[in-house]
């Protein structure tokens, strides 16, 4: 399972919200790339990185600090927040993301988000399904649709996507614990059957249709294993890092 740290960008700065509510804004650092640094010395190879003002504003707007974090470590980005056309998608990808996520863009362009996963393909484009009750947020998650949130994702799946983020937005920021449940659900709803040939002859077996990426409530190391066992391809982690609940020298030692 992948360990996916976060840092997410307003006006340059590091920093976190609850619940996606920009008026809880907390700054942890003024320096990205001092914590980006900080991941990479302890072992990590991953970054989700989110655009905040971009999220608001509606295209991407922190560029910049994706391209100092990408250009000065070697850590794999996954970027996201704002992503609307073409030319946004393009810029990220420029400035140094490995993968970039598609919300809101997802839910309100399906054409535009379908030409991005043709043109660069399922390894670079990530579905973000973020959700309130279970039903499908955008906008920064200040608006609710009223998409059901495993019909989305399984509707994606369909079209050829591998990577999903999915945020339970209710547990974002509140270091209660992430959404087991949730995820069970979207694991076993989104299982496929492949033939293999195993030790007993020929048989069909249930094995995981996307690569799921668990993100919001992680609150202690405990939580990781848990995640891993029911399936998680991946699990951001944010503010149990900055409020010291899981240590980085932990995450170093990770070996699950």
């Amino acid at each position: 399972m992948r360990i996916v740290p976060a840092i997410d960008i307003i006006e340059g700065k590091c920093v976190r919200l609850s619940k996606g509510d920009y008026n809880t804004k907390k700054i942890y650092n003024e320096n990205p790339l001092e914590v980006a640094k900080a991941f990479e010395a302890h072992g990590i190879q991953y970054l989700h990185l989110v655009d905040l003002d971009g999220a608001k504003s509606k295209h991407i707007v922190n560029h910049k600090v994706l391209y100092q974090i990408a250009s000065k470590t070697d850590l794999k980005i996954d970027f996201g927040g704002g992503l609307k056309t073409d030319e946004d998608v393009r810029v990220a990808f420029e400035n140094g993301a490995k993968q970039v996520t598609g919300g809101s863009i997802a839910v309100k362009d399906k054409a535009t988000f379908m030409g991005w996963l043709e043109k660069y393909g399922s390894e670079k484009i990530i579905l973000g399904a973020d959700a309130q009750n279970e039903k499908i947020a955008v906008s920064g998650w200040q608006e609710e649709s009223d998409l059901d949130l495993v019909p989305f994702i399984k509707s994606y799946q369909k079209e050829g996507v591998a990577y999903v983020i999915c945020t339970d937005i209710s547990k974002d920021g509140m270091l209660e614990g992430p959404s087991l449940d949730l995820y069970k659900k979207i694991l076993s709803h989104t299982k496929r059957t492949e033939t293999r040939i195993t030790m007993s002859g020929v048989e069909d077996i249930e094995v995981p249709g996307i690569h799921l990426i668990a993100s919001g409530g992680v609150a202690r190391f405990e939580d990781l294993p848990q995640l891993r066992e029911i399936g998680c391809e991946g699990v951001i982690i944010g503010k149990a890092i900055y409020e010291n609940r899981i240590s980085l020298k932990q995450l170093e030692s990770l070996n699950i």
